[in-house]
C-alpha cells in the first residue's frame, strides 16, 4: 500500500510540475498573430494585441494593450483600446494540437468611441466586413456574417464615448460601462445586459436580446430590451443645448423594439425639478408622461403617436414629430390640455419662468390650452389660444393697482384678491419674447378688460389695454369719455415687469375721448356745463400711477 501510495504521490508531483511549467513550455505569444488575422477577419478591423500570457489554472490567456481599428472613413485613433483582455481557452486542445477554442472572452477597463457621420451612419455599421465585402465573396446562401461565437463575453468598466463627427457639441461619455452577453453568435439571437453611469448623474440597466447581427449594417441588428434609466440630468447629458435653460432628473421605465430599421419606444417618463426656461427655477412638482414613440432609424425622425402628460390631476395630450438634423431636433408638436386643475399647475409656473405679481398667487379655476409647439428644440415657437375660467388671482387689488384709473370709478375697489371669470388671449411663445392678442379678461368688481401687448425675454411688460368698466366701477368721466368714441372704454397701458406690474393711464385717448364726449353732451344739450369732466381729466393727470 505504502508502494502504491508513494506512486501516486510521485504522478501527482509530475502532474502539479507539468502545469507550472507547460506555460513555460508553450510560447503562448507564437499564437498572436494567428489570433490577431482571426480577430481582424471576424470584426473588419485590424485588430492588434500585446503580450499574451497563459495561466492553466484558470484556463485563460491574458493579452495587454489590445487596440481594434476604427473605420478609417471616421478617425484614425482606435475604435476600441484596453488594457487587459482575458480569453477563457479549452486546455485540451492547446495542449495537445496546439489550437485555441475560445470560451469566454473579458475585456476589463476598454475605452469605446461610436461616432455618427451627417448621413446618420455609424463607425461601428461597418464591423464583421459585410459592410466592405463584394457581393460575389459570397458563395449563394452562404451569410456573409462571420458566424463567431463565445459562450460569454463580458465587458467591465467600460468608458463609452458618444458623438457626432464635425459636430461642435461636446461627445457624451458614460462611464462604468458593464456588458454580459451569453451564448454570443453573429448568426443568431443573444442575450445580453448592459449597465452604465450617464454623463452628468444617473444611470441606466437594459435587459434583452438582440441578433442576428445585420450583414449588411452592424447598427442595423434587431433588438427588443427593457430600459431603465433612473435621474438622468437632461442639462448635463448632452442632448439639448444648455442655453436653452432646460434642465432637471428624468427616469424612464419601458421597451425598446427594433427590426434595424423601424423603432418602438414605449413606456413612462417621470420628470423632477424640471425647468424649462433661463429664467425658470425647478418645479417642485413631478411631471409624468406615458408614451409610445415610433422611430424611422433611416430617416433619424420619430412620431410622438400618444404623449399623454400627468401633473397631478391636471392632464395634456402631447402628439407630433421630431425630425432630427445633424445637431439639431426639430419639432412639430400639439398640445391639447382642455380643464386642467389651476392649483396643480401653479407650481410649475416658475419652471417655465413665469412669473406671478409678487405675493400673488392663483386658486381655483381650471386652465386650457391648445398649443402648435414648432422648430428647434433650442429655438422653439408655442402658440395658440390659452383660457383661465373661474378663478382669483389671490393676494392682488387689481382694482387698487390700476391707480389713476380709479378716477373713472363711482367707489373705490377694496377687494384684496382679484376674482377672475374668464381670462383667454392668443399666446405667441419664442426665444424674442412673448406676445398675447385678442385679450379678454372679464374681472366682475371691475368689467372687461381688453387689448394686447408683449413680454421682453427679461419679462419687461408692453401692454395697450382697454378698461369697459361696470357696476359701481362706472363714473361720469367713463361716460362723457367714452359717449359718441365708440370704443366703450378707458385706455391705459402696463408697464414694468411681470413681477412688479405698472397701471399708466392713457391720458391722451381719455382726453380726447372727453372731448368728443363733452361735444356730443353738448350737441344734445346746448349750454349744458362740462365742467365735472374737465376736473376728472385734471384730476387724472395730476394723480401718481401704482
Amino acid at each position: 500500500m505504502k508502494h502504491w501510495m508513494k506512486i501516486i504521490g510521485i504522478v501527482f508531483a509530475v502532474l502539479v510540475v507539468t502545469l507550472i511549467a507547460l506555460p513555460f513550455l508553450i510560447n503562448v505569444n507564437s499564437f498572436r498573430p494567428k489570433i490577431e488575422a482571426e480577430a481582424s477577419s471576424a470584426l473588419g478591423r485590424d485588430v492588434k494585441l500585446g503580450n499574451l500570457s497563459l495561466s492553466l489554472f484558470s484556463g485563460t490567456v491574458e493579452a495587454d494593450d489590445i487596440a481594434i481599428a476604427d473605420d478609417p472613413a471616421f478617425s484614425k485613433t482606435p475604435f476600441v483600446k484596453a488594457h487587459r483582455l482575458k480569453i477563457g481557452i479549452e486546455l485540451m486542445p492547446l495542449i495537445f494540437s496546439k489550437q485555441i477554442h475560445v470560451t469566454e472572452l473579458l475585456l476589463e477597463k476598454p475605452e469605446i468611441t461610436l461616432l455618427k457621420d451627417a448621413k446618420g451612419t455609424w463607425n461601428f455599421s461597418s464591423l464583421g466586413g459585410a459592410a466592405n465585402k463584394k457581393p460575389a465573396e459570397s458563395k449563394p446562401g452562404e451569410s456573409s456574417t462571420p458566424n463567431l461565437s463565445v459562450a460569454k463575453l463580458n465587458v467591465t468598466d467600460g468608458k463609452l464615448t458618444v458623438g457626432r463627427t464635425n459636430s461642435s457639441r461636446k461627445f457624451r461619455v458614460y462611464d462604468q460601462v458593464n456588458i454580459t452577453v451569453t451564448g454570443f453568435s453573429g448568426t443568431s439571437r443573444f442575450p445580453f445586459s448592459l449597465r452604465a453611469q450617464l454623463p452628468g448623474g444617473g444611470d441606466a440597466h437594459i435587459t434583452g436580446e438582440a441578433g442576428p447581427i445585420s450583414a449588411e449594417d452592424a447598427a442595423k441588428t434587431p433588438f427588443e430590451v427593457a430600459v431603465k434609466v433612473n435621474n438622468m440630468n437632461i442639462g448635463a447629458y448632452g442632448f439639448i443645448d444648455p442655453a436653452t435653460g432646460i434642465d432637471g432628473l428624468a427616469s424612464f421605465d419601458g421597451t425598446l423594439n427594433s427590426n434595424g430599421s423601424q423603432a418602438k419606444a414605449i413606456g413612462t417618463f417621470t420628470g423632477v425639478k424640471l425647468k424649462m426656461s433661463p429664467k425658470g427655477t425647478p418645479a417642485t412638482r413631478t411631471v409624468a408622461i406615458k408614451h409610445s414613440v415610433d422611430v424611422d432609424l433611416d430617416k433619424e425622425s420619430a412620431t410622438l403617436a400618444q404623449g399623454d402628460i400627468s401633473i397631478g390631476k391636471a392632464q395634456a395630450h402631447l402628439t407630433g414629430t421630431v425630425q432630427t438634423h445633424g445637431d439639431t431636433q426639430v419639432v412639430n408638436l400639439k398640445l391639447n390640455a382642455p380643464g386642467m386643475p389651476v392649483e396643480e399647475l401653479e407650481a410649475m409656473l416658475p419652471a417655465l419662468g413665469i412669473e406671478l405679481p409678487s405675493g400673488s398667487q392663483l386658486k381655483g379655476g381650471t386652465l386650457s390650452l391648445k398649443l402648435d409647439v414648432v422648430g428647434p428644440v433650442d429655438g422653439l415657437v408655442i402658440t395658440g389660444p390659452v383660457q383661465l375660467s373661474e378663478s382669483s388671482l389671490a393676494g392682488f387689488n387689481l382694482g387698487e393697482k390700476m391707480g389713476a384709473l380709479s378716477a373713472f370709478a363711482g367707489k373705490a375697489i377694496s377687494k384684496p384678491d382679484t376674482e377672475i371669470k374668464n381670462f383667454s388671449l392668443d399666446a405667441r411663445v419664442a426665444p424674442e419674447g412673448t406676445k398675447a392678442d385678442n385679450i379678454n379678461l372679464d374681472v366682475p368688481a371691475i368689467g372687461v378688460i381688453t387689448g394686447a401687448g408683449t413680454v421682453s425675454p427679461a419679462g419687461a411688460l408692453n401692454f395697450k389695454m382697454l378698461a369697459n368698466l361696470t357696476g359701481g366701477a362706472v363714473g361720469g368721466v367713463t361716460k362723457v369719455a367714452t359717449a359718441g368714441s365708440g370704443k366703450g372704454g378707458v385706455p391705459f397701458a402696463i408697464t414694468g415687469t411681470t413681477s412688479d406690474p405698472k397701471f399708466i393711464p392713457d391720458v391722451g385717448g381719455v382726453v380726447g375721448g372727453v372731448a368728443t364726449g363733452a361735444v356730443s353732451e353738448a350737441a344734445k344739450a346746448p349750454g349744458a356745463a362740462v365742467s365735472a369732466p374737465t376736473k376728472a381729466v385734471g384730476g387724472l393727470v395730476s394723480k401718481k400711477t401704482n
